[in-house]
């Protein structure tokens, strides 16, 4: 079965002109590149309400006059201002075209202002589904997060909602009510009080950050701080919890420099020093928001006390203090470009827990943990989604994602080399978007192997290569089957306790001289395996 047979086993979703507006580089996206956001926003908790107004620095790339805009409804856009004069607009679902007056010459940074107002999609499933989660702590305080992967920043604030391009910096400047603490991404600057009974919490971001990495976080925080001292110096690791949460997360969060230190191991500098790192407690189970990563995973070690692996070795860590840190290095400085490469952020940070257990348990510890986590894999459809109609593929781009890194590691077979392509990756790619195919080039280049058909497998067929043998006397022959024509990845098997390299392909080959003992394929591949009878 080829590539093309394969990817038609699961059902091609139907797209819409909104799937093409919001996943693809329009032509009123492509002549402008995103220089600075300033966000200003009241946020109300006591009628789930947002107003406020994003001003976009951008640098004209080509003299066009039409701009794309992305505001969600209930959202809505009241008013977009250019050097002080209102602009004419349409909207067409989520995007709003806006015809500009003053001349775009090519090379400048203008400017516009954009006015928004609404109550926002509220979040039935964080982080799963995009929106506000308003809740109330165990003392009825207002305890409010937003959460957008996938669904989109433009579900809160009016931004250019595509991954390609980000901001070089971000203001965030939340109103809040004066007794609640509100937490955003990079330095809070400054807090003001204002007459009206609220206050002003001013956040400055001076890394590039992508759109739904940005978030607003409320409650009654109170706050403990810590410095790492890390690869490039002091780290400000800054904590925001429920009051009442204090005493629990002085102990669980320890896990923080743990998490630096073996990340900064593998993946090198934590990308964002000048932004610090924040852990902040919200109401639902966590994300990777740039330099402010999410928590609720319940001051337990595990997924909310759970082992993912069934192994063991997920309950040695906070499933969410690790995961979702990893992302720093993977989606937050490596940022894909298109939504159907996803697995380039889930893939690699699911491995990071793996690599989080080898570098502090030993390599069979994370073998182990790694392999477990296979029972999760569906094989419904490729890890490689749609491109153009911001559509991810799979969710086994976590697990069988992490496998497949796995099995790549297994085929550079020298740890120092791999983690090198690890921590060249982040240096390479360091804060920028990209895209599978650069990855890929990336890996194969550093690895110096042919992995044209090996990620053409994993990532692009939903089939589990299986090694078949057979046994002729003191011969024994074996194939790749169930995997594309082209399939040629080295494996490592025992032969009668002794390790070997095999090449195998899809026609069959031979070892003579072997004894006819037993056979078995290493289990750090992700692969099958099966004996067939002698006439097959």
């Amino acid at each position: 079965m080829g590539l093309t047979t394969a990817r038609l086993q699961a059902q091609v979703p139907v797209f819409t002109k909104q799937d093409s507006l919001r996943g693809s580089i329009t032509e009123e996206r492509a002549w402008w590149d995103l220089v600075h956001y300033n966000l200003n926003m009241h946020l109300n908790p006591a009628d789930s309400s947002i107003r406020g107004m994003n001003a976009i620095a951008y640098r004209v790339l080509q003299e066009k006059q039409v701009m794309q805009i992305d505001l969600q409804p209930p959202m809505r856009i009241d008013k977009i201002t250019q050097e002080g004069k209102s602009l004419t607009f349409f909207r067409e679902g989520n995007a709003y075209l806006v015809t500009l007056t003053a001349p775009q010459k090519i090379g400048a940074i203008n400017k516009v202002e954009v006015f928004y107002s609404g109550k926002p999609q509220v979040s039935e499933r964080p982080p799963w589904s995009g929106g506000i989660t308003w809740s109330r702590d165990k003392q009825g305080n207002p305890f409010v997060a937003t959460s957008c992967q996938g669904d989109g920043a433009s579900l809160w604030w009016p931004c250019k909602d595509h991954m390609y391009d980000e901001p070089d910096s971000m203001q965030i400047n939340v109103t809040v009510p004066k007794q609640l603490v509100e937490v955003s991404n990079g330095r809070l600057r400054k807090v003001v009080d204002n007459p009206d009974g609220t206050r002003t919490f001013y956040w400055a971001v001076t890394n590039p950050i992508n759109n739904y990495g940005v978030n607003v976080n409320l409650g009654d925080y109170v706050h403990f701080s810590e410095v790492y001292k890390g690869e490039k110096g002091n780290l400000d690791c800054q904590y925001y919890v429920l009051r009442d949460n204090l005493s629990k997360a002085k102990k669980q969060f320890k896990e923080v420099p743990r998490m630096l230190k073996a990340f900064e191991h593998w993946f090198g500098p934590y990308p964002f020093y000048e932004d610090g790192f924040k852990l902040v407690e919200v109401p639902y189970l966590g994300m990777e928001h740039q330099s402010s990563v999410t928590y609720g995973n319940g001051y337990k070690n595990g997924y909310l006390g759970n082992d993912l692996s069934s192994t063991g070795w997920g309950l040695k860590f906070d499933f969410i203090i690790v995961h979702e840190s990893g992302h720093e290095w993977f989606a937050n400085n490596i940022t894909y470009k298109d939504a159907a490469d996803m697995w380039i952020h889930e893939s690699f940070t699911a491995y990071s827990e793996t690599l989080f257990l080898d570098y502090y348990y030993g390599k069979k510890a994370g073998n182990e943990y790694v392999i477990g986590t296979r029972k999760k894999i569906h094989n419904d459809r490729p890890i490689i989604g749609y491109y153009h109609v911001n559509y991810p593929g799979s969710g086994d781009m976590y697990y069988k994602g992490a496998n497949m890194l796995h099995t790549l590691r297994q085929l550079i077979n020298d740890d120092d080399k791999w983690r090198s392509i690890l921590r060249g990756l982040n240096k390479e790619f360091y804060h920028q978007t990209v895209t599978t195919q650069q990855i890929e080039n990336y890996l194969a280049k550093q690895a110096n192997l042919d992995l044209n058909a090996f990620f053409n497998q994993y990532l692009r067929d939903v089939r589990v290569p299986k090694l078949e043998y057979k046994i002729i006397n003191n011969k024994i022959a074996y194939r790749w089957a169930n995997c594309l024509e082209s399939f040629n990845m080295p494996v490592k098997v025992t032969i009668n306790g002794q390790e070997k390299w095999l090449k195998p392909e899809t026609t069959w080959k031979e070892i003579t001289g072997s004894s006819t003992g037993k056979f078995v394929v290493d289990a750090n591949f992700y692969v099958n395996s099966s004996q067939v009878s002698y006439n097959d």
